[in-house]
């Protein structure tokens, strides 16, 4: 089993920025892919972006391009996720995830191994 531990979020005012962190602990060696997902109140639990162990690439919804970064510690199995120019939109509980090989790092309803999760407000 792949265990995950998140930090950060909180209560920001619209255009601040917050940092999340998760590190990952247990049989980390079977997963490939590790980021974040995020649900709002009343909606699907959706991709935010995610980083590749094994090539380094970075993936990021499109709804969060140019605003978010990924990046990972290797040495520390974690990975953060750096959100600037936050809007109430962004408001959620967002999901530390990490993915075997050969399989979907962006369905939600895909195999992840979750983190318990962390709420983000943004207030106007």
């Amino acid at each position: 089993q792949v265990q995950l531990v998140e930090s950060g979020g909180g209560l920001v005012q619209a255009g601040g920025s917050l940092r999340l962190s998760c590190a990952a602990s247990g049989r980390t060696f079977r997963t490939d892919t590790m980021g974040w997902f995020r649900q709002a109140p009343g909606k699907e639990r959706e991709f935010v972006a995610a980083i590749s162990w094994s090539s380094g690439s970075i993936y990021y919804a499109d709804s969060v391009k140019g605003r978010f970064t990924i990046s990972r510690d290797n040495a520390k199995n974690a990975v953060d996720l750096q959100m600037n120019s936050l809007t109430p939109e962004d408001t959620a509980l967002y999901y530390c995830a990490t993915t075997p090989p050969g399989e979907s790092y962006y369905l939600a309803n895909g195999n992840h191994y979750w983190g318990q999760g962390t709420q983000v407000t943004v207030s106007s």
